[in-house]
Formats: C-alpha cells, sequence, structure tokens
C-alpha cells in the first residue's frame, strides 16, 4: 500500500510539473497588454520611422528577444535601411530548426512596429498610439517568439521579422525580402500579422486573411487549429486591396510564395487616429485567438513536405 500510495504521489507531482511547464508556455492576455500598452505609449510618440520613439520600440523588442533565448539573424537583430532620407531598421529574431534537412526552409511570421507618429489633434491629445495598429500583431510575434524558445518544437527554422516604415509604403519589408532573395535564403511562406486587437463582429469567423484565393493557408490554418470558421473570406479585404497594403506583399513579389496577413480588424474607427489607445483593446480575445493559431503554426513548421502552395 506504501509504494501504492507512493507511486500516485510521484505521478501527481510529475503531472503538475508538465501542466506547469505547458502553463509556461501558453501566451496569456496579461502579457500582450504589457507589450502593447508599453509600444502604444504616450512615451514613444507614436513610433514613427526615424524618430525616439521608434527607437525606443526596438530596443525594447531587442531585449525581449534576448531575455527568451532568440537569436538575431544577421550579426546583430537589426536589419537597417533608407527610409528617404532617414535611418531605419527592422528588428529580426531567428530560431534555428532541429532537422537537419528542414531548417534551411524558413517561416516568417512578421508584424510592423512602427506607426504615423502624430494624428489630427482631439481633446488636447495629437500622439497617434498605434495600439491596434500595430502593436497589437508585434505583441502576437514577439510571444509567439517565447513560446517556441521554449517549447523547441520547430523543424523547420522560424525568422520574427518586426518591420519599421510599414506606414511610409512597406519600405522595411521591401528591404528584407530583396535582402533575403539576393541572399538566396529559402523562403518557404510569411504569416503576417496586422490589428488582432479587437475581435470581429458581424462575422462567423474569428479573423480574416488577406490574400484569401491566393493559396491554401486558410483551409490548412483551419484543418489544424480544428475549426472551420476560425479565418473566413471577408469581403472588404479585396474592394480595399489589403493583399497588397501590408508587409505580406513584399515577399510574395519577390519570392511567389504563399505570404498573407492575417487580421481581426473590421472597419476600425480610430484607424491612424488618436484614438488607437492600448485600453481599449481586448486582450482576452487576443491571447484566445493567438494559442488557437500556434498550434497550426507548429504544424506548418513540421510536415516533411511544404504542404502550403500557391493557388494556380
Amino acid at each position: 500500500m506504501h509504494k501504492i500510495f507512493s507511486l500516485v504521489i510521484l505521478l501527481l507531482s510529475l503531472s503538475c510539473k508538465v501542466r506547469a511547464q505547458h502553463n509556461e508556455t501558453i501566451i496569456t492576455s496579461n502579457e500582450l497588454e504589457s507589450i502593447v500598452s508599453y509600444l502604444a505609449s504616450d512615451d514613444l510618440k507614436g513610433r514613427d520611422t526615424g524618430t525616439n520613439g521608434i527607437y525606443k520600440a526596438a530596443v525594447f523588442i531587442e531585449d525581449y528577444f534576448e531575455k527568451q533565448n532568440i537569436k538575431p539573424y544577421f550579426k546583430t537583430y537589426r536589419d537597417h535601411f533608407k527610409a528617404d532620407s532617414l535611418d531605419a531598421f527592422n528588428i529580426v529574431g531567428f530560431i534555428e530548426g532541429h532537422d537537419h534537412k528542414l531548417k534551411n526552409e524558413i517561416i516568417i511570421l512578421g508584424a510592423h512596429y512602427d506607426h504615423i507618429g502624430k494624428g489630427r489633434l482631439k481633446e488636447n491629445d495629437s500622439i497617434a498610439n498605434g495600439a491596434n495598429d500595430n502593436a497589437s500583431g508585434t505583441s502576437a510575434v514577439m510571444n509567439m517568439a517565447k513560446y517556441f524558445s521554449t517549447k523547441k518544437s520547430n523543424k523547420r527554422s522560424l525568422m520574427f521579422a518586426l518591420f519599421s516604415a510599414e506606414e511610409r509604403g512597406l519600405l522595411g519589408s521591401d528591404h528584407l525580402a530583396k535582402r533575403l532573395k539576393k541572399e538566396s535564403t529559402d523562403i518557404y511562406t510569411v504569416v503576417n500579422f496586422e490589428m488582432l486587437g479587437l475581435p470581429i463582429e458581424g462575422f462567423d469567423f474569428m479573423g480574416y486573411i488577406t490574400g484569401y484565393e491566393t493559396s491554401n493557408m486558410v483551409k490548412f490554418i483551419n484543418n489544424n487549429v480544428g475549426d472551420s470558421k476560425f479565418l473566413g473570406l471577408y469581403e472588404l479585404s479585396k474592394v480595399y486591396e489589403l493583399f497588397k497594403r501590408s508587409d505580406n506583399y513584399p515577399f510574395y513579389l519577390e519570392y511567389n510564395i504563399p505570404s498573407q496577413t492575417i487580421s481581426t480588424s473590421h472597419n476600425y474607427e480610430h484607424y491612424h487616429q488618436v484614438g488607437d489607445e492600448a485600453d481599449i483593446m481586448d486582450y482576452v480575445h487576443m491571447a484566445n485567438f493567438i494559442n488557437k493559431l500556434i498550434p497550426a503554426i507548429e504544424t506548418m513548421a513540421n510536415t516533411p513536405t511544404k504542404v502550403i502552395k500557391l493557388n494556380e
């Protein structure tokens, strides 16, 4: 009886440890809120390219990557380029895959971390903080980087790209896409994130993907999250040509690969306005959405062949 009791205690202890380890990799609403609240704070002055605010945002992301043991892809985290006359840089982290062959194929998880700086003055406020656009997407990428750094489950390599100068015409992603192409880097697919801060209302899906009909990415993701209504077709994304208006597009042009943007925002009233504040984001929604998506990203990183393909 004593041995059986001891065995039960041991199993319960191991079970608790497994649950604790698993919980450490789950993205929480508090973690997301902490990141968005800093990036969208008045101290960063709207994170316009070439400003002290975007520099502070970059240092914050670099410190986070370093703390989570996420290595820089290049010699440093910074991928420098010129935005007109301004010095700008993307922040690029990297987790090498653990399969000797598949690690040469890279999946990019991206989001832009810049915003427009100032907006139209309203109630003595002129700072366009850019909480939804796109501190929300940036926080998602940072937290997914933390997850994979902890889990170490990816056979393919993962690149975590935070782009600058998106608001000035996709300049950061255009630069990185051309640089990687010139270096003959094998990019499998790009999943970009824009404006995840609030749930989409009035539709029967949780989020949407731009360029819905360009590839089988929606079908793949929905199958691997176990929900056929996780991502859906948002007709207005075609009307507004959103596929061409975010950082997925330069990679599509350079590589001719599935490269799309995921969003949950619909007719956001504070777009490029001073009202895009951290305190109106729905962090529980964000955590639920990202946690539900992660198994699909994980499967994407581990399938024996490149199963996500452009439609003919």
